[in-house]
């Protein structure tokens, strides 16, 4: 085998010694897609519906995070945090469904509105949202518990680091954050099926959030040591190189997407939700490889 193609360089010594874990990547995803999660929740405008698809969805993948955690990769601060952050999460998942009788006051509000208009002009009578005006509404400032409790875990993992303790905090941090936002952005497009009236706002606000963390999730990946290393082939990603430009085709992308996404939004027909949200998923494909491949190949 003296002579034969040359392996790649295993995970491990590629890394430096780290690995990329998969309680750690679990955690920032969870913990990104909670705190915007809340981004949505606060303006009140979305059923009650999408908050429990959001907090069970990421709950679970919590979850995932602290049994690969625990199984693969044990570290007492991060999985004491994501035991927290899934047990915040299913607390206010709980305490939204047994409030769920005072409804969401925007949405109630809307809904009503637009009934009332209807039936204006065209004399159709429909029933008003039915909602329970002396139960106590959900407070979305709930949702910001878990997130905040995943965070905790993340910089645990970053300031453990023993070479660049500051600059992989960083990264851990914006990477839960574009991760999150990519996520919630495209399971958002969706409920849109769900709930048509919605105002484009909330995804808008999303999508303008994920182009805002694009420079910082990129900015942080370029700095030394960084993907520049990896182009530059100071550092071997054990492929020719080939993982360093697959890394600037996902960067490239994504912001391509970000752009062409927001222009969707502008148009007035419906269909432009749609596409927007077909758009997403394909920004969450090239956001993933953005931030996995250069943790991959840096040091995880």
């Amino acid at each position: 085998m003296g002579h034969g193609r040359k392996a790649p360089p295993s995970l491990t010594s590629m890394t430096g010694g780290h690995t990329l874990d998969a309680g750690t990547v679990l955690l920032q995803w969870a913990a990104g897609g909670l705190a915007f999660t809340w981004v949505t929740t606060r303006r009140r405008e979305v059923s009650l519906g999408y908050g429990w698809l959001m907090r069970s969805t990421y709950l679970v993948i919590g979850l995932l995070g602290l049994v690969a955690g625990l199984r693969w990769s044990p570290h007492a601060v991060r999985d004491l945090a994501s035991a927290g952050l899934v047990v915040a999460a299913g607390g206010a998942l709980v305490a939204s469904v047994l409030q769920r009788r005072a409804g969401v006051a925007g949405h109630a509000a809307v809904h009503d509105a637009r009934t009332a208009r209807v039936a204006a002009m065209t004399g159709i009578e429909r029933a008003v949202s039915v909602r329970d005006e002396t139960a106590t509404e959900f407070d979305p400032r709930w949702d910001l518990v878990a997130p905040v409790l995943g965070l905790v875990g993340v910089v645990a993992v970053g300031v453990s680091d023993d070479q660049s303790p500051v600059l992989m905090t960083l990264r851990l941090v914006i990477g839960a954050a574009f991760l999150g936002v990519v996520s919630d952005a495209m399971l958002l497009g969706h409920w849109y099926l769900v709930q048509p009236g919605l105002r484009r706002d909330a995804l808008l606000e999303q999508v303008t959030w994920l182009g805002r963390l694009w420079p910082f999730e990129v900015g942080l990946l370029l700095l030394p040591t960084g993907m520049v290393s990896v182009i530059s082939g100071t550092i071997d990603d054990g492929y020719g190189g080939m993982l360093g430009w697959f890394w600037i085709a996902c960067a490239v992308a994504t912001l391509a997407l970000v752009v062409v996404t927001r222009a969707a939004l502008r148009e007035r027909y419906y269909s432009a939700v749609m596409a927007a949200t077909g758009l997403l998923y394909l920004a969450i494909l090239t956001a993933f490889g953005t931030d996995l491949v250069a943790r991959l190949v840096l040091r995880g």
